[in-house]
């Protein structure tokens, strides 16, 4: 009796695919944290394959909390309001998990984006324990900043060096 369930389990613990990227069509939904100097968020971002190894999708970041010298502050420059706190971004990844075949269930994904705020890169991996949840983790980095000069404190949230972890769904 102890074999043949023993035989069950290994037999359906097979059947679960947990591929990191699947190609054209697949669709990722990733939520979690968004750390950075001077203030932390929330990061949602969604990705949409269009090739066997290509995707390209949207990324967006909102600080919840910023540093109490941005709070409120007297003056102005100072003061991180909304269109400081919040960044939209159009990206493009190049999926390499099945080029390099670390494991199906793992994928890296170096990338560019174009934002509200600057032109940058990231580099991204996911890792899925089930065939539709995973977790994943992302370096950002600006490479072209919108505004030439120096830059205020509250300019300077989301045009600096960001990481983002959390969750990650295939839809």
């Amino acid at each position: 009796m102890q074999k043949l369930i023993l035989l069950l389990a290994l037999v359906s613990v097979s059947f679960i695919d947990a591929q990191a990227f699947i190609g054209k069509n697949d669709n990722k939904f990733q939520v979690g944290a968004n750390l950075q100097d001077n203030g932390t968020g929330i990061n949602i971002s969604y990705d949409f394959g269009i090739g066997e190894n290509i995707s390209i999708g949207l990324s967006s970041t909102y600080l919840l909390g910023v540093n109490d010298a941005l709070k409120n502050n007297m003056v102005d420059a100072l003061n991180a309001e909304f269109d400081n706190r919040f960044d939209v971004r159009a990206r493009f990844n190049a999926n390499l998990g099945n080029v390099i075949n670390v494991d199906e269930n793992f994928d890296v994904y170096p990338g560019l984006s174009l934002g509200l705020k600057n032109f940058g890169g990231h580099l991204g991996a996911r890792y899925f324990f089930t065939d539709g949840f995973g977790i994943y983790t992302e370096l950002n980095a600006p490479f072209a900043k919108y505004k030439s000069g120096a830059l205020t404190a509250a300019e300077m949230l989301h045009n600096q060096f960001t990481v983002n972890l959390g969750a990650c769904f295939n839809l």
